[in-house]
């Protein structure tokens, strides 16, 4: 009867810690280390959670990375809208955590700003390819996340192979959405 009791209770902890991780009542891991230099260049938006900040954007988003110092990046994420133009948002990057480089601060409001702290967002770098042809970028809080790649496409398994890894950090891959690549631009070329 002990061993029969022992056994319910590991089974009925082990079940509560695998609802609590899917809850995601443990914090969000970044990657062990990230090198700047290789991480530096463009990036293609595979898909995101939606947001608000990004709701005009329809497709062939991109995030491009120009580093300044050790610490410091140029920021500049660009989009097409559903009129046909082109959106641009230039902003800066700051290397929040010295150590591995994988948690980072961005920001887009003016630069006379940013000595306010709520001008930077954070930017975790959660799941990166040895070869750095993808990223995923989530946030501790799991509001945000982003998957990148140096390509505007890659294959459905390696972005199903991404999606559970985030699941396993407490995000939601039903809430992720693809970002369509390669739409054609200019005044009026975009579905009304």
């Amino acid at each position: 009867m002990k061993h029969l009791t022992t056994t319910f209770l590991t089974v009925i902890l082990a079940t509560l810690s695998f609802y609590a991780q899917l809850q995601g009542n443990t914090p969000v891991k970044a990657v062990d280390s990230v090198d700047l230099n290789k991480y530096a260049g463009k990036w293609y938006e595979i898909a995101r959670y939606p947001n608000k900040f990004q709701k005009k954007c329809v497709g062939n988003t991109t995030a491009t990375y120009v580093l300044k110092s050790r610490e410091r990046l140029e920021v500049t994420n660009r989009c097409l809208e559903k009129d046909g133009t082109i959106s641009d948002a230039k902003g800066a990057g700051k290397v929040e955590n010295k150590q591995t480089n994988a948690k980072l601060k961005v920001r887009f409001a003016p630069g006379f700003l940013s000595f306010l702290p709520m001008v930077w967002a954070d930017y975790w770098v959660i799941d990166l390819a040895p070869d750095y042809s993808y990223s995923v970028v989530g946030t501790p809080d799991r509001d945000y996340l982003w998957i990148l790649a140096r390509e505007p496409e890659f294959k459905d398994s390696l972005y199903q192979d991404i999606l559970r890894r985030a699941e396993k950090q407490g995000f939601q891959p039903a809430k992720v959405v693809k970002t369509p690549q390669g739409l054609e631009t200019g005044k009026g070329s975009v579905l009304n």
